[in-house]
């Protein structure tokens, strides 16, 4: 099964993926950035769809449509978020639904939202962690596929916590990634609501 990894940032997660051996075959990015010369180093077609604004007047619906049949004309079947910076629209879902996955730093439905290291911290939890889920046009509220938790220290600060939930989501995106490869984690429909697997142990 054919891989596009969506990017706009350092590609850590990208990394992450080729080293583990995943069939990537496309690396999309909404702007110029490292992980597309990342890409390049492990010899995987890079491209960027380029946005040409990010104030109001972006035009989602198109750069969506533009950017789900670039992916659709090279036959890929599945697609990974790997901190892309864009929310897409329905053109996009409507191709590609059910065949998105995102991965969020907190354990949703808990802290959805772009500040989600820095609410669990307000909130004073001893344990967060992060999710693997279907990306859908409502973010971050797609059926969560896995889990995986982390303890925060009370020494903690943003970037500390982040740091460590960092390490513990590149390693289950990839295994959840295989696992969806292998056959052994059937994608449930985009609109079938949140199942809730088992959250695994707390990492220190």
């Amino acid at each position: 099964m054919s891989l596009a990894v969506l990017v706009s940032g350092a590609g850590s997660i990208l990394d992450a993926m080729v080293e583990a051996n995943l069939p990537v075959d496309l690396v999309v990015a909404d702007r110029p950035c490292p992980a597309i010369s990342l890409a390049a180093g492990h010899d995987v077609e890079a491209l960027v769809v380029r946005r040409q604004t990010f104030g109001d007047d972006f035009d989602q619906d198109a750069y969506s449509e533009h950017l789900a049949s670039m992916i659709a004309d090279r036959d890929i079947k599945l697609v990974a978020m790997a901190g892309f910076g864009t929310i897409l629209g329905k053109s996009f879902y409507d191709r590609f639904g059910g065949r998105t996955l995102n991965t969020h730093p907190a354990l949703l439905p808990a802290f959805p939202g772009w500040h989600a290291v820095r609410d669990a911290l307000a909130a004073q939890v001893g344990t967060t962690g992060c999710t693997v889920h279907l990306a859908t046009l409502e973010v971050d509220a797609g059926p969560i596929l896995a889990q995986k938790a982390v303890r925060v220290h009370p020494d903690d600060d943003e970037a500390s916590l982040h740091e460590r939930i960092k390490v513990v989501e590149r390693r289950l995106y990839v295994e959840t990634l295989r696992a969806i490869l292998n056959g052994e984690l059937i994608l449930p429909e985009p609109d079938g609501g949140h199942f809730l697997p088992k959250t695994e142990g707390v990492t220190p």
